[in-house]
């Protein structure tokens, strides 16, 4: 048996048939025929001096030496995809694919995103509205915007400004619910994305934070803060919005926060990428308009008296 490492593609073949179980789904996903892959399976097995698979009527098992390669190939052709992806980043200038969540994507990002197209206008931009879990040393994402705590570690991390919360309704319902007592009255709407905030962001938070010992038992519940705000625009009640989820209503007088008091949360969003990477062209660029958007709409902070969540008495 040679010490040498077989072949490639025989490795690629056997790689993919380990993961499918399935000569044929390993075939289509390689582009050959199935001959063609039994071939190279073959191959490595006459290389390695032992049977890979068990080859059964209509499915294949792996062999102990199977079980025993099988891994290793996954994690080497997962790493192999991850520097070719990374090494065609580094050549690629134009172009720039950013994650970030559907509702900052629909209430923030989206409607600023003219703006940065055309200051730079030879950057060709993909968003992923997602908030799935990415790796940005293999999958194919430049940026990710998250909102929360992090620790961030291993990343280029930039945090931006920190959120605050505050309840936000039509201005229809802001004259039927002018005070805090007759809020009580109000339906309230939960926003259960931020669920995982700690301490709390909720509404019998925030009213503690006026004085206000109430714990609502009913009222709409949203797992996406954009749904959430969707639904206080169309009039279905009030919602505790987050800062970056409701400038655009507030400022175009959908929404009204007529009650100027706001919790703040340590939870902030944070623009990452791999380090090295904020020095590419494109990622600076949208690193330095992300930044500058959020400072342009600092000001309206100071219209709200803003507590720490830390520093709201627990109930």
């Amino acid at each position: 048996m040679s010490s040498a490492l077989p072949p490639l593609t025989a490795l690629r073949a056997f790689d993919a048939a380990a993961r499918h179980m399935s000569f044929a789904k390993a075939a289509d996903e390689l582009h050959v025929t199935p001959a063609a892959l039994s071939f190279q399976i073959k191959s490595l097995e006459e290389h390695l001096g032992r049977p890979l698979f068990h080859r059964l009527n209509r499915a294949v098992e792996l062999t102990e030496a199977g079980r025993a390669l099988a891994p290793g190939a996954a994690e080497g052709f997962a790493t192999l995809q991850a520097a070719w992806q990374a090494t065609r980043r580094q050549g690629n200038d134009t172009s720039l694919t950013v994650t970030a969540g559907p509702a900052l994507t629909a209430k923030w990002l989206a409607p600023r995103l003219y703006d940065f197209a055309r200051s730079h206008p030879e950057i060709d931009l993909k968003f992923s509205a997602t908030l799935r879990i990415v790796d940005l040393e293999r999958d194919d994402v430049d940026v990710a915007i998250r909102f929360g705590y992090g620790p961030d570690e291993g990343m280029y991390s930039v945090p931006v400004r920190k959120e605050w919360l505050t309840p936000v309704m039509t201005p229809e319902l802001a004259e039927q619910f002018p005070t805090v007592e007759s809020l009580k009255d109000a339906p309230l709407i939960h926003d259960d994305s931020i669920a995982f905030l700690r301490p709390r962001c909720d509404w019998p938070t925030w009213f503690r934070a006026v004085g206000v010992e109430f714990t609502p038992e009913h009222g709409a519940r949203f797992s996406n803060a954009d749904h959430a705000i969707d639904a206080a625009v169309a009039g279905v009640g009030v919602v505790l919005g987050r800062r970056a989820m409701i400038l655009k209503d507030m400022t175009e007088g959908r929404l009204v926060a007529p009650f100027k008091v706001a919790i703040e949360t340590r939870g902030r969003f944070r623009f990452l990428c791999l380090p090295g990477a904020e020095n590419r062209p494109q990622i600076a660029a949208f690193r330095d308009w992300f930044v500058a958007e959020i400072e342009k709409t600092a000001h309206i902070s100071d219209e709200f008296k803003i507590i720490p969540v830390e520093d709201i008495p627990t109930s």
